[in-house]
Parts: C-alpha cells; sequence; structure tokens
C-alpha cells in the first residue's frame, strides 16, 4: 500500500535529526578521550640508544674473537681475502645496505720461502759459529697450523753485509749522538744492534742509516717487553725468550702505497719503480728474540754502558762495542736478510648504513683486518668488537631505524704494511670525504691492556667523551656501581686538571691518520690500556708475535670480556650520537683551550733561547692573538648555537656544516715541512711544527748575521 505523504514528509524531517545525534556523539567522544603524549624526538633518541647498547652481547665479541684468529692472516694472503669475503657476507646478513670489497694493488714485504733471513756471528775464515732462530717456537695448539710466516722486518733492503757490532740503546737521534759526538764511536760500516721501545722501529732504521751503518738488528729486551713478577707466555702474557717483534720499518709520513704517494694504487695509476718507493729502507733490517740478542751483547767489547738508561735486563754488560771482546775479538756479525717487496692486491670491506634524513654526511667506523700472524689482540680484538656494533646496528635497521646521517663501517687491510688499505681509500674518496665527512672513529685493537681506558681524540670530541663513559657501567674489578667515567677518572686524571680524565692527542700509527691529519676529519679512538704510571714496559709484550693469540686474550687480558663490551658500547654510542643527534655534538670551545695550552708550551720552550728571540725580536703575539680570537669566535658561534631553532632544518645544516668544518680549518694544504702528507697544523703536531719554525727562523737570522759580517751570538 503507498505511503500518505505525511509520513514520507515525517521520514525526511527525522534523517537530519538522527545524523545530528550521530555527530553529537561523536565529537562528545573525540573530545572526551584519554589523549596520548606522542614520545618526543629527545625521547625517541635516548630509548634508540640504550637499545643499541643492550644488542650488544659479551659471547659474540668472543666468537667473533675466536672465529677471526683460528689462522694466520697476513695482508695480500689468501687466508686474508677469505676473511674479507666472510666479514662482507655477515655484513650483508646484519642488515647493511651495501657491503662491498675495495680493491687496491699496493707495494707489499714478504720474506723469501727459499732463503730464510737470520744473523749470523762468523770467524776469521767466515765460518758461521753462531745462528739465530729461522722462526718461534709455536704455542701450544698450534704446532700444526700452516702459513706462519717467520719474524721478519717488512721493507727490509736485502743483503748480507759483515762488519762490528755497534749497541746503540734504542736507536734514538740522542743515543747515537751520545756514541758519535761524547764517546767517539763511529757507527760508518758498522751493524748495530738496537732494542725495540720508545720511538717507531721505522725511526730507529732511518738513524740507523744517517749514521752510516750497513744494516741494523731489533730484539725486545725484557726491560720493555716483560712485567715483572709475570712469567712468560703460555704461563703468563710475557714475551718468551724466542718471540721476536714483526712490522714495517718504512718511512711514509702518511704517503700511503709507496709506490704510488697522494694518489689511489689502482690500475689507472702512475708508480714509481719498485726500488724507488717512498720510504723504503737501504740497508737489511731483522728483528731476533732476547734469547738470541744475549748471546751477540754477551760477547760484547768496547766502552762500557754510558749509564744505567742504556742497559736492560738482561744478564749481559751492555757493552757498547765495536766489535766482540777477548778471544772473539775477531769475530764478526753477518746479516742474510732476503725480503722481497712485490706488488700485491689487497681488499678492504666497505659498508654502508644510509642515512634518512641527511644522506650526504658521513660518519666512519673503521678497523683493520690483518695480522701479523693470528692477531689476538692486534687488531681483532678491535675488529670483533667493529663486527659486533655493525651487527647491533644492522638489527635495529631491520626492525625499522634509520640514523639521520649515513654511517660508512669499513674493515681495511694491510694496515700493518703502513696504514695502506685506510689511506688508499681515503685517497681514492679525499673529495667527497672533505665535503661530506662529519667524524671517523677508528676501531684498531680494543685492548692493549687492562687497567683502564684510553682515549685520543679531537678537542672537538672531549664533552661527547665524557658525557657518554659517565653513562656507561665500569667493568673494572671494585668499581662495579660507577660509571666509565668515574673508574677512568680515578685511575688516569689529566695532568693539569685532575678534575677530568685524561685525554691524549691524536698523532699517527694507526688508521685514522689519513682522515684526521691529511683530510682534517674529526677523529677519535678508544682502548682499554695498562697502568700508565706503573707499568714501564712498552707496548704489551707478545706484540706482534706468533703468541698473540685467542688464549693470550682469554686468560690473561680479559677472561669476562667485559671490557671488550664496554668498548663497544663506547664506540658504539660515539657513532649512534654523532650519526644521529639534530645537532652535530661537538664543542668548539675546548678547541681554543687546547690551543691556548700547546701556544704556551711552545712559548716555555722557546723561552730557552731568550737572548735570541730578543736579538732577533721574534714575537709571539701574533700566536697569542690569532688563539684569542678563536677563542671568543667559538664562544660566540656556541651562543648562537643555544639560539636556533631546532625545527628549522635550513639553520640546523647551516650550523651543523660549520660544526664539520671546523676541522678543515686547520689543513695546511701544502703540509709539514719535510712531511708533505701531515697537514693538520694544530694539536699534536703544532708543538713540533713552530719548535722547528722557531729554530729554522733563528738559523736564518744566523746566517744572514754571519754574511754581514756582524759577530754570531751562540
Amino acid at each position: 500500500m503507498p505511503r500518505s505523504k505525511a509520513g514520507t514528509l515525517c521520514a525526511w524531517l527525522g534523517c537530519p535529526g538522527l545524523l545530528g545525534c550521530f555527530l553529537l556523539g561523536f565529537l562528545a567522544g573525540w573530545f572526551t578521550k584519554p589523549i596520548e603524549k606522542s614520545p618526543n624526538s629527545s625521547d625517541v633518541h635516548q630509548n634508540m640508544t640504550k637499545k643499541l647498547v643492550a644488542e650488544m652481547k659479551v659471547e659474540n665479541i668472543k666468537q667473533f674473537l675466536r672465529s677471526f684468529t683460528k689462522l694466520p692472516h697476513l695482508a695480500g694472503t689468501e687466508q686474508n681475502l677469505l676473511l674479507a669475503k666472510q666479514i662482507q657476507g655477515q655484513w650483508k646478513e646484519f642488515g647493511l645496505d651495501s657491503a662491498e670489497l675495495v680493491h687496491y694493488d699496493v707495494l707489499l714485504s714478504y720474506p723469501n720461502e727459499k732463503q730464510p733471513n737470520y744473523i749470523s756471528v762468523i770467524d776469521d775464515q767466515g765460518n758461521e759459529i753462531f745462528n739465530t732462530s729461522l722462526f718461534e717456537p709455536p704455542p701450544h695448539g698450534y704446532e700444526n697450523v700452516t702459513d706462519i710466516l717467520p719474524p721478519y722486518n717488512a721493507f727490509s733492503a736485502q743483503g748480507e753485509p759483515e762488519a762490528d757490532l755497534v749497541y746503540v740503546n734504542y736507536g734514538r737521534t740522542e743515543d747515537f749522538f751520545k756514541l758519535e759526538r761524547e764517546m767517539g764511536i763511529n757507527c760508518t760500516g758498522k751493524i748495530v744492534i738496537v732494542r725495540y721501545g720508545k720511538i717507531f722501529r721505522g725511526n730507529k732504521v732511518k738513524n740507523a742509516i744517517l749514521a752510516g751503518a750497513q744494516g741494523i738488528i731489533l730484539y725486545s729486551d725484557p726491560a720493555d717487553y716483560c712485567a715483572p713478577g709475570v712469567d712468560a707466555y703460555p704461563n703468563g702474557w710475557n714475551l718468551p725468550g724466542g718471540g721476536a717483534q714483526r712490522g714495517n720499518v718504512l718511512n711514509l709520513n702518511g704517503a700511503g702505497d709507496p709506490l704510488t704517494p697522494g694518489y689511489p694504487a689502482k690500475e689507472y695509476t702512475f708508480r714509481y719503480k719498485v726500488n724507488e718507493g717512498v720510504g723504503i729502507p737501504k740497508i737489511p733490517v731483522h728483528p731476533i728474540g732476547y734469547h738470541d740478542a744475549e748471546v751477540l751483547l754477551r760477547a760484547m767489547g768496547g766502552s762500557a754502558a754510558p749509564d744505567s738508561s742504556w742497559k736492560g735486563s738482561l744478564n749481559v754488560p751492555y757493552n757498547i762495542g765495536p766489535g766482540f771482546a777477548g778471544n772473539s775479538s775477531t769475530r764478526k756479525v753477518r746479516m742474510h736478510v732476503h725480503t722481497n717487496n712485490k706488488i700485491t692486491r689487497i681488499y678492504n670491506v666497505i659498508g654502508t648504513l644510509r642515512g634518512a634524513v641527511e644522506p650526504d654526511r658521513y660518519i666512519i667506523l673503521g678497523g683493520h683486518r690483518d695480522a701479523w700472524v693470528f692477531g689476538g689482540i692486534d687488531p681483532t680484538t678491535g675488529a670483533a668488537v667493529l663486527q659486533e656494533i655493525v651487527r647491533s646496528f644492522g638489527k635495529m635497521k631491520m626492525e625499522g631505524w634509520r640514523p639521520k646521517r649515513t654511517i660508512i663501517f669499513a674493515s681495511w687491510d694491510a694496515e700493518e704494511f703502513g696504514l695502506l688499505g685506510s689511506t688508499e681509500w681515503a685517497e681514492e674518496n679525499a673529495r667527497v670525504l672533505q665535503e661530506r665527512a662529519v667524524a671517523y672513529i677508528n676501531s684498531d685493537s680494543s685492548i692493549e691492556g687492562n687497567y683502564t681506558l684510553r682515549v685520543d681524540c679531537t678537542p672537538l670530541l672531549y664533552k661527547l667523551v665524557y658525557n657518554l663513559t659517565k653513562e656507561i657501567l665500569s667493568p673494572d674489578e671494585g668499581y662495579e656501581s660507577k660509571s666509565l667515567y668515574e673508574s677512568w677518572l680515578e685511575k688516569d686524571p689529566a695532568g693539569e686538571n685532575n678534575s677530568c680524565p685524561r685525554i691524549n692527542k691524536l698523532g699517527s700509527g694507526s688508521d685514522f691518520e689519513a682522515y684526521f691529519q691529511r683530510l682534517g676529519i674529526a677523529s677519535g679512538r678508544v682502548r682499554y690500556t695498562k697502568n700508565r704510571k706503573a707499568d714501564k714496559y712498552s707496548n704489551y709484550p707478545a706484540y706482534h708475535t706468533v703468541y698473540e693469540t685467542f688464549e693470550l686474550v682469554e686468560k690473561f687480558y680479559d677472561p669476562t670480556f667485559k671490557k671488550h663490551l664496554t668498548i663497544a658500547q663506547l664506540r658504539g654510542k660515539l657513532v649512534y650520537e654523532l650519526a644521529d643527534s639534530q645537532v652535530i655534538p661537538f664543542d668548539c670551545r675546548d678547541y681554543g683551550e687546547a690551543l691556548k695550552e700547546y701556544s704556551n708550551r711552545i712559548y716555555k720552550l722557546a723561552k730557552k733561547h731568550e737572548e735570541q728571540l730578543k736579538l732577533y725580536k721574534v714575537s709571539f703575539d701574533p700566536l697569542f692573538s690569532a688563539v684569542v680570537n678563536f677563542s671568543k669566535a667559538a664562544d660566540e658561534f656556541h651562543r648562537r648555537l643555544e639560539q636556533v631553532d631546532k625545527k628549522d632544518p635550513v639553520t640546523v645544516r647551516i650550523m651543523n656544516d660549520q660544526l664539520m668544518y671546523i676541522e678543515r680549518a686547520f689543513i695546511d694544504p701544502l703540509g709539514l715541512p719535510g712531511r708533505k702528507f701531515y697537514r693538520c697544523v694544530a694539536l699534536l703536531l703544532l708543538p713540533l711544527a713552530l719548535l722547528k719554525l722557531f729554530k729554522a727562523v733563528i738559523q736564518w737570522r744566523i746566517n744572514c748575521t754571519e754574511k754581514k759580517g756582524e759577530k754570531r751570538v751562540e
């Protein structure tokens, strides 16, 4: 039956009423529901850093160390390439956006398998009556391991020189001066024997060459490589008498591959001839253990040691020579060195975690992979920590997180041959890195002792390091409830200011060198170390020997691996803060304080030449004025930084770029005199550079005065 008009009209009039009631109820429910407060960016940032640290596990680091140290993996060998591929595959599994092998063809150096290196004592008929060991006795459990190269000094010249032996202490400049200028002992044509320690072995060789020596023998004296009251490995962590420290003896001064200084060692690059490479010594060099050294030193004749600083702890008189004493006076020393240098392919592993906001800004975490033998401490305690950091970052990425800035992870090759892998990659990517790299954090050995934390970094990172160590629990015995900062402060306070822990200045000697000293990228390194005041031995005793094994670390240095975990947490947090903070956590005011300290130091050194300062009117006022101006600019910059609108991405980007480029401001493109690849004129190199400059100016003024016939002032 059809509806009436009145009924239809009522139905239409009722619809708006129902609709109004629905909207009224919806709005009431919407505005009366509990408001859920969304987490702010600061909370998210803190939660993610806690998640990163919590993800890192002791057992993983231990397993990585065990896996990576099973076999020798010297740069340029098949085993080191297999390890590179293993790391590359794991990085891909961990979730990085990319993990690539990047190769270079560099000059490496290996002993001759058919003609072993050794030292002999010969009689007046040329007969060998004593020979040093050809290899190190292998540690227990490694007797059947193959491809262990015997101790040698990479890049030594070949030769079989015969000569009288001269003992020259540590082979420092002052040691040679002591012999030549005060004792009248000439090293020209002699073979010198020096002990490891105090300075880089390549500088010992350089000094021997300058003194006219035909060859140089290096050994590790127990006074420098054995801790008192500790047994030799495997019963303790001291160096056994048959252990000999390997190492390169180049004088590269930051050049990278000796045949392609300043340029990446790729197929298209011009190369010097093999015998014309940069920094390659012209005399034979060979390392021996202290048992063999004792035989040589016991027979020494000639002058007595000038003072106690020339005596180690072997049971010998430490006579200087030249030559042997008594019935052995006609005997000579003959070196047999047949080391070969050859161009060899090396492989870096480069992994990338792309940034979500500023993918064109890079944070680099890199450490080397190659080792002289097993690399139980150097470098694999660092490589294992790097692997766990990569895994932890990869886990967060696979769960949906990305850093604001791009993180680049690097496993460098051929560090032991002169920082080659890291330097070649820096040379190949120099332009991009100088435009985009925010910071470089090094991941070499995580431990060189087990006493306290050691930090070396640019002053830009001081505050960040201090803040982060306050957030990490100390792994030290007796400090379980305290922070890493507290144990570090108590054990190693800064000398000039006991209110904060000591932070050392960055120099050279590891893979950060090209990034900091050449490219001007803010850099830092952290690791556990020995007691600087009490432990007088150089490095750790088994350094660069066959006795650097997984068991050495597990039994003696860090049985719980808690110190490894602590270093992983600190390195990881440094990378995280640099990559994900809205404002890069640099403080340039600390740079001003560091420059002030170094300026005062060079001024005090110069004041020792008071007469020359007055005579030639040398003034330090411009230097002090420049430091004051920098400090004022730094204060003003941080005042503006505190007022910047953090919601304006363009303004924040501008301020971040200014922070990023501070370190670049101290780069001299021409480099230091005679060391063109060391271009950072601040901090560790500032006193040296200014002192050399000061002495050069004084000498120049003296020469000018003498040419004019004026009286020279001594």
